[in-house]
């Protein structure tokens, strides 16, 4: 099995053009699942911080991506391109957690 962790991180010009790469580097189920568990995870910490205190908000980051990068990790064998496209990945987890929500399969053109 080849580990696809070390290779270069690629360029985009725009957001569909990321969210290609971004599909085939969560094909696989199990990832997409914590994908989106993180992203739920960090969504209610902001809401906490919200409703009970500011430092909820300390949470949000550790819980979203502590539950996401495994699957990365893990599972895909890839790295996240988090730190390099910070706002296009967030875009991305959300479109994917609306994906995942409505059972549609996650696909370039979705």
């Amino acid at each position: 099995m080849s580990d696809k962790s070390m290779s270069p991180q690629p360029q985009f010009a725009c957001f569909g053009d990321f969210w290609q790469h971004y599909v085939s580097q969560h094909l696989h189920p199990v990832n997409q699942v914590l994908h989106a568990a993180g992203t739920i995870g960090g969504l209610i910490c902001l809401v906490l911080a919200i409703c009970l205190s500011w430092k909820w908000v300390l949470l949000a980051l550790p819980v979203g991506y502590g539950t996401a990068w495994p699957g990365h990790y893990l599972v895909e064998r890839n790295r996240p391109l988090t730190f390099t496209y910070p706002l296009w990945s967030v875009c991305a987890d959300y479109r994917l957690l609306a994906l995942v929500l409505t059972g549609r399969r996650i696909s370039t053109t979705s």
